[in-house]
């Protein structure tokens, strides 16, 4: 990551603010406020409303104002884990990012996309592998072979988790 956090296993305290930075490619992707709910020393949750003023609608699902993030991210694993929640509280689903270990130092949490994606629908019935092409495109492999390794055994570990009996809840719990 070109943007360096140093990693800190102290956990953040429930109801402390916090910023989520995304970094892509290098470059910071978006920014926006949450609230720490939980920290276990590897595992940190936030939640944070939809960041946009607009609606982004990807077909398989739409994220809109109102929409309420519960983010799961670990400074142990490659990827991070979004319930989505519309307006009213229903359930839309899990947006899981495959990304490095997330790094939280400052008040920050800084995630690093790795371009790779999976939707998980709430009633578990869709399961979508996304941006794979991306991901090829981005040259990681021949950049970063082991990240791409690690990248790639994620997006396999959180599909496999997606359509098991419960599917992601055991994951978080």
């Amino acid at each position: 990551m070109s943007d360096t956090v140093p990693r800190s296993p102290a956990p953040l305290p429930p109801g402390a603010p916090v910023t989520v930075r995304l970094i892509k490619a290098g470059r910071e992707k978006v920014r926006y406020a949450a609230t720490v709910t939980a920290d276990d020393g590897v595992r940190v949750t936030v939640t944070a409303p939809w960041s946009l003023p607009h609606t982004r609608d990807f077909g398989f699902v739409a994220f809109a104002p109102g929409d309420v993030f519960t983010e799961h991210y670990w400074r142990d694993r490659w990827f991070a884990v979004k319930e989505v929640r519309g307006p009213q509280g229903g359930l839309k689903g899990w947006y899981c990012d495959v990304t490095r270990p997330v790094a939280v130092a400052g008040g920050e949490l800084v995630s690093e996309d790795l371009d790779l994606d999976l939707w998980v629908s709430a009633d578990g019935g869709t399961v979508l592998r996304l941006d794979e092409d991306e991901f090829a495109a981005s040259g990681l492999a021949k950049r970063d072979p082991d990240a791409a390794e690690r990248a790639a055994r994620a997006l396999d570990e959180l599909e496999a988790l997606a359509r098991r009996a419960g599917g992601l809840a055991p994951l978080l719990r």
